[in-house]
């Protein structure tokens, strides 16, 4: 009869251990394919309200021109299926000093009836520098 040895210390990943990586993997893809485009989107956004918001300053703009100038940049984008009354809200109205304060959700679904909200919330204000 021959007795074989087993090893002192298991090498290698069992199979439970590879299917659990494979399965965190999967997770973490699936998480960041639902958070990333929110993101990037965001960062969108905000440059172009801050540019546009540098802009609406430097021109001394009211408040209802810098919103029907943001609906047309939203528009022009036609990323975004809000309207800029849905985005933001005036924190500051006074021609040349117009400052605004962002915040929105956006919504991604993540799988079965499991959904990620992303939510924005930030003031966006133009410093005189900038001008």
């Amino acid at each position: 009869m021959i007795l074989r040895t087993l090893p002192e210390q298991q090498r290698g990943a069992s199979s439970v251990g590879v299917i659990l990586l494979i399965f965190a993997l999967i997770v973490g893809v699936k998480l960041l394919l639902a958070i990333l485009p929110a993101q990037i989107s965001d960062y969108q956004l905000t440059k172009l309200l801050t540019h546009e918001l540098q802009e609406a300053n430097a021109n001394k703009v009211s408040a209802k021109k810098f919103i029907d100038t943001v609906n047309n940049q939203l528009a022009i984008n036609s990323n975004y299926d809000m309207q800029a009354e849905d985005i933001f809200t005036f924190t500051n109205k006074r021609a040349g000093e117009l400052a605004i304060h962002k915040q929105y959700a956006k919504t991604s679904h993540f799988f079965a009836n499991v959904d990620i909200v992303n939510r924005f919330d930030s003031d966006i204000v133009v410093d005189d520098k900038a001008r």
